[in-house]
């Protein structure tokens, strides 16, 4: 099976292509658009600024390529944000492929604390849903580094605390997206690639 690495201006695929080693799979990283149509499956990474990286995507087509395709595709971190809607970063229209939408985390106080923001390191995720999470304990730790988030709606398949309960997983259709780095999530992040790759 071919595995495709959707190569733009957004960073964090050196670190999924190391995960991906790990679990004796390799990947072809490319923006061409008939190599990404026939992998039997596309990973859509990304750390960066949302309107930049969605330029670059409409510039080079691949806007319309991600959207029309039909294997299973798996957005991180970014990558999931593009896939929604609409994201508050710098007022940007997304790909619309999950109907959510992106917002910047407002400072908020809990028993712990002020929140900070960007939220950096672990976190839990819980009512996770689909065969993504098969074998995945509810509560389980996984790696954040995000400013922004997707709120929860109908396509949430897991559910993060920050401040306030968002959608760190989504699905629809042959889509689906995680905000937390599965490549940089130990053991869990790592049934979480191997569960994708059985999709």
């Amino acid at each position: 099976m071919e595995l495709a690495i959707v190569k733009y201006n957004a960073g964090n695929i050196q670190s999924v292509l190391y995960a991906l080693e790990r679990i004796g799979a390799t990947a072809t990283v490319t923006d061409d658009h008939e190599q990404l149509r026939k992998a039997g499956k596309v990973i859509f990474p990304g750390v960066g600024e949302a309107s930049s990286a969605m330029r670059y995507l409409t510039e080079r087509g691949l806007d319309k390529v991600l959207k029309e395709l039909q294997q299973p595709v798996l957005g991180i971190c970014l990558g999931m944000q593009l896939m929604c809607a609409y994201s508050e970063e710098n007022d940007t229209n997304c790909l619309g492929i999950f109907e959510e939408k992106v917002k910047l985390f407002s400072p908020a106080v809990v028993e712990d604390g002020p929140v900070k923001i960007p939220q950096i390191g672990w976190n839990n995720i819980h009512s996770l849903k689909t065969d993504l999470f098969k074998g995945v304990p509810e509560n389980s730790f996984c790696y954040f580094v995000h400013g922004y988030y997707a709120a929860l709606g109908e396509h949430t398949i897991a559910t993060t605390e920050y401040g306030k309960p968002y959608s760190s997983a989504l699905h629809r259709g042959n889509f689906y997206g995680v905000q937390f780095h599965p490549e940089k999530s130990a053991t869990v992040g790592e049934t979480i690639l191997k569960n994708f790759l059985n999709i």
